[in-house]
């Protein structure tokens, strides 16, 4: 529950900067919804690449192997911070091909100082993900969770006094939502940080980490996992995103009412994601002290749970669906849009969230390579084509986009549980898995 609520804290974000932002304009929704989904596929890739730790340190840590904790922390430290400097510079050159996306010229106008404030929050978010994934790794996710639900309200507080310009504040619209972005991801890594370093429990893994010089191979091996995690993760939010970019050729109305859908569709999701992450806590655990046994229970115990959840979430989304676009906006052709899309996303949840636990279950066992693979074939082969088609060749427009994610997302849920079903099977303790 804790990592879930992380997982809701980290899209709130976005979720309440749509809500504000949309009502000042429509322009300005649609403005949000291309910067940010042009931003996802950098910030997914550094926040994939910090993922690669947890798996790692779970193993250490059931293999009686605790001693070498802080050298992991200070490693990863390293490969992330790196990380996330390139990314910056990589992702802020995108502004030069921005105009060339099919967009209006009064969306990218307004996309692109938000997406630049947004990319340079990435530095700070991928140093408190850097803490955050090494902490769940051994087993603690209460700090983060505490973490992300007061940053949420200091956002909440900035987005009213930026966007609006109220007490005394200037209004700055859109890029007032960004700036709240921006200073709520500088305060989360310093938060993390004072918490540490109050803790004598957990100041012992800081000052190890201190202590432990850099290691090549733990920075190979850290490597080796996070970069499939990042890829992958790309490899996903590309599709999403270019398939918004389809929408914004359609009109701005279609990319407006997507943000909207999309916004409340990734709640879901993180709920789901988070999920997957403590079942990535649970199995590394698991296969650390080769206990088959409590492998295969955690992935049954999350796949009920995120099936259940999804099917749920899925009828509020067709019985709500001409109520939840108020909350982003009150154009007419935006709601009916999201509308429509929503009943679309009622179909791919189900398939969306057990391919998001399968390959959290995957990642616990550091099987990351294979599954990176299979998602590209399943988003990039399967899904994109296929909205392409559906959206422009077929005449189905914004729902044709859609559809296409549904196939995407069911590809991969089938992929991703034969594949686990192989690596369970052929887990034999003792048991090292290879790439």
């Amino acid at each position: 529950m804790p990592v879930i609520f992380s997982q809701i804290g980290q899209v709130t974000v976005n979720l309440v900067d749509s809500i504000m932002v949309g009502h000042i304009g429509t322009t300005q929704l649609a403005a949000a919804s291309f910067a940010i989904n042009v931003f996802h596929v950098g910030m997914l890739f550094g926040l994939g690449i910090t993922l690669g730790i947890t798996p790692l340190v779970g193993h250490s840590l059931n293999a009686k192997a605790s001693n070498n904790l802080g050298s992991w922390l200070k490693n990863s430290m390293l490969v992330n911070f790196i990380a996330s400097i390139l990314l910056c510079a990589t992702m802020s050159s995108v502004v030069l091909f921005m105009n060339r996306m099919g967009q209006s010229k009064e969306v990218v106008q307004m996309a692109i100082p938000f997406y630049l404030i947004h990319v340079s929050s990435l530095i700070p978010l991928m140093l408190f993900f850097s803490f955050k994934q090494f902490f769940e790794g051994i087993g603690n996710t209460k700090i983060a969770m505490i973490i992300t639900i007061v940053i949420n309200l200091v956002n909440i507080a900035l987005n009213y006094l930026l966007i609006y310009g109220k007490l005394g504040f200037p209004a700055m619209g859109l890029n007032g939502s960004g700036c709240a972005s921006l200073i709520s991801r500088l305060i989360m890594p310093v938060i993390f940080l004072l918490v540490i370093l109050r803790k004598p429990e957990f100041r012992t893994y800081l000052s190890d980490a201190i202590r432990a010089g850099f290691d090549k191979l733990k920075i190979r091996r850290i490597v080796s996992i996070a970069l499939p995690i990042g890829l992958q993760m790309v490899i996903e939010i590309l599709a999403f995103s270019i398939g918004a970019i389809m929408l914004g050729w359609i009109s701005k109305e279609s990319l407006a009412g997507h943000q909207v859908a999309i916004s409340m569709a990734s709640m879901t999701y993180m709920i789901s994601f988070g999920l997957a992450s403590g079942t990535t806590i649970r199995v590394s655990h698991a296969f650390g002290e080769h206990d088959r046994n409590e492998l295969k229970q955690a992935i049954f115990a999350s796949l009920h749970l995120v099936i259940a959840f999804m099917s749920l979430m899925g009828i509020l989304f067709i019985l709500l669906r001409n109520q939840l676009p108020l909350l982003f906006t009150s154009d007419p052709a935006v709601v009916e849009v999201a509308a429509g899309l929503l009943v679309v996303g009622a179909i791919f949840q189900i398939f969306d969230g057990t391919q998001v636990v399968l390959l959290g279950a995957l990642r616990g066992m550091a099987d990351v390579r294979i599954p990176m693979f299979l998602a590209f074939f399943s988003y990039i082969i399967v899904s994109l084509p296929i909205s392409y088609l559906l959206a422009f060749t077929f005449n189905f427009g914004y729902y044709g986009v859609w559809t296409g994610f549904v196939f995407g997302l069911s590809t991969a849920a089938v992929l991703f549980g034969f594949r686990l079903k192989h690596q369970v099977r052929k887990f034999k303790p003792p048991y090292t898995y290879r790439q």
